[in-house]
């Protein structure tokens, strides 16, 4: 198994809003994030399937920080795919 960042999700979301996205029902998210055991794989289900519980992503109107961004998703080891998805997703609610 590779060693993946031992940084929380609670780091990860508040980088991902320094990189100007807005996340709706943060709460909730935060707390299925901390029940799962990775934490990784539930964030990148509850990007993709998190609508009917509140839970979305989307550029605050500032404007999404592509280069802060994609550093966000490498320092926190996520794989490409879901960036490239993740990124595709937050253009497409504007």
């Amino acid at each position: 198994m590779g060693s993946l960042s031992t940084e929380s999700f609670d780091q990860f979301l508040d980088s991902l809003k320094q990189a100007g996205v807005e996340i709706s029902n943060e709460t909730e998210l935060r707390e299925r994030l901390a029940e799962a055991q990775r934490w990784r794989f539930a964030f990148a289900t509850l990007a993709a399937n998190g609508r009917p519980l509140g839970i979305s992503f989307q550029d605050k109107g500032a404007g999404i920080k592509k280069a802060a961004l994609r550093s966000v998703f490498t320092r926190f080891e996520l794989p490409e795919p879901l960036q490239t998805t993740f990124v595709a997703s937050l253009r497409s609610d504007n």
